[in-house]
């Protein structure tokens, strides 16, 4: 199976422009079942979306991965039916009620188990495949070696995050904008008006954290954006079914560029793991000019220890 390259849009005419530009799927939803998305699309912009997706031989992913209180419940069986009849091709989930919805109404499409940072090894891989889930997206925090070692020993596909934002906090309250914006503490939140602008600001560190709350709380995110295009060898070699480019917060010019170049890297290495090798280094320095300054580079845990 060739590694597949996932991608989250900001709205339908991005996506079809990321598909263009190298992406072998989206993923797509709205807020009130998915979490941190890239954009916001409506039922009837994915029916078309993954109609337009599959004459292309593309696909179309759909988050449901929030967690759901007892008000929310009712509204997944209709939801996930849409998405049968609309013929997606998977849905994530980190919620049981997703799984036991889906055996309800005799739901045909697969399911992704997604839950951030709990899918950390092989054996709660397992079990949720186990239980009706074909794919693993693993948690950000993990090393190298690890997500290698869960790819040896996983029943189910496993994907990986290899470029952009990542999530350090989620509450279900929106805990931090207020706490910080009216006890005038260290941390201030800037442009508090403009949700897609607003920032924690850590002086000391000079840290930008892009902070955001919806109808799942309060989201804070890395003040670095991840970049693996120079280290995908190791992944790729060990079969690793899916990678992801995440979008969120970024301008739509650069998730496009940044896919073209990730699907140059990949197609590189599976022509010519040497020439790969070659240019990988003048692949990374393309994204590096792309690069807000603001928002520095680096490989996440891949290569260090989960501390922040």
């Amino acid at each position: 199976m060739t590694t597949e390259l996932i991608v989250t849009p900001k709205n339908a005419a991005h996506a079809l422009a990321l598909f263009d530009a190298g992406a072998d799927a989206v993923l797509v939803g709205e807020q009130k079942f998915g979490l941190r998305l890239a954009g916001e699309f409506s039922l009837e912009e994915i029916a078309t979306l993954t109609t337009t997706a599959h004459k292309q031989n593309k696909k179309v992913y759909v988050a449901m991965n929030a967690l759901y209180h007892n008000d929310r419940v009712e509204a997944l069986a209709p939801y996930m039916k849409a998405l049968n009849d609309y013929h997606v091709d998977g849905i994530y989930f980190g919620d049981p009620a997703v799984i036991m919805t889906h055996r309800e109404i005799g739901n045909e499409v697969p399911l992704f188990w997604n839950t951030e940072q709990t899918a950390t090894n092989y054996f709660t891989a397992n079990y949720w495949g186990e239980r009706g889930a074909s794919r693993a997206y693993l948690a950000r925090e993990l090393s190298m070696d690890e997500l290698i070692e869960i790819k040896e020993n996983a029943d189910v596909q496993v994907e990986v995050q290899v470029h952009g934002m990542t999530c350090m906090f989620q509450s279900k309250r929106p805990l931090l904008g207020h706490y910080y914006l009216y006890q005038g503490k260290a941390l201030q939140v800037e442009g508090r008006d403009a949700q897609g602008s607003m920032v924690l600001y850590d002086k000391e560190r000079d840290n930008r954290y892009p902070i955001y709350e919806d109808g799942n709380g309060t989201h804070i995110f890395s003040p670095n954006d991840m970049c693996m295009i120079d280290e995908l060898e190791e992944l790729l070699e060990a079969g690793i079914d899916a990678i992801r480019v995440e979008g969120i917060f970024q301008e739509d010019t650069y998730t496009l560029e940044v896919t073209r170049l990730y699907k140059q890297a990949m197609e590189l290495y599976a022509s010519s793991p040497k020439e790969y090798r070659t240019e990988k280094n003048n692949l990374f320095k393309a994204i590096e000019e792309l690069q807000p300054k603001h928002r520095p580079l680096d490989t996440g845990f891949f290569f260090k220890e989960s501390v922040y």
